[in-house]
């Protein structure tokens, strides 16, 4: 029921024939990007190759923009990526994801209105942990148990291409572990990356 309330609230407040990813950067809020002007935002917009703006804390570069997609280059270290995604034929949602790669990428991901009102984003998205890489087969193995009991907090980073609503997770463990650790962690995972798909209205 809460799923479909949000669902119908959406509905009313953002259609996808009349919302481009363009608009929603230049209307999202400034806290979001501390820093950019609305002339700024609207030069990163002017066409579709590389731009590059002044920013405190450097510049920032526009990396890739489409109708429903924009990513920015913030900093030497990090990144912010804008996804418009469908919840029904005339809705969507904005997905904003904010990455940091210092010794190891991570990222947050948020979910907005088109008013840029912030969502649930357990409504949209499942449980993002160390426990999403492993293969299901070795959930009940004593290693498996070592695994997930590891005193460390993995990095994991998100990111989405130009054209798809599928995103990528990408577990930085080995950057945070011994040899022994990986070693041990390895034969459990089912790979380095997970790709989520976008599903009525969720990733799955």
């Amino acid at each position: 029921m809460h799923h479909l309330i949000l669902l119908f609230f959406l509905s009313l407040s953002t259609i996808v024939e009349a919302q481009q990813v363009g608009d929603l950067f230049k209307a999202m809020p400034p806290e979001l990007l501390p820093g950019v002007s609305e002339g700024n935002k609207t030069m990163l917009l002017v066409d579709s190759g590389k731009t590059t703006v002044p920013y405190p804390l450097g510049e920032i570069v526009k990396e890739a923009y489409g109708n429903d997609y924009l990513r920015l280059q913030t900093s030497k270290i990090g990144t912010l990526q804008l996804k418009l995604l469908p919840v029904s034929e005339d809705s969507v949602v904005v997905c904003l994801i904010k990455t940091v790669c210092g010794n190891v990428c991570d990222s947050h991901i948020s979910f907005y209105t088109s008013e840029w009102k912030k969502l649930d984003k357990e409504a949209f998205l499942p449980t993002i942990s160390a426990e999403i890489f492993l293969n299901s087969s070795q959930k009940k193995s004593e290693n498996d148990k070592y695994a997930v009991s590891l005193p460390d907090i993995y990095p994991i980073s998100a990111t989405f291409n130009e054209t798809g609503t599928d995103l990528t997770l990408t577990f930085h463990y080995k950057e945070r572990l011994s040899e022994e650790q990986i070693q041990q962690l390895e034969p459990l995972l089912k790979g380095d990356s997970v790709v989520l798909t976008w599903k009525n209205g969720s990733f799955r």
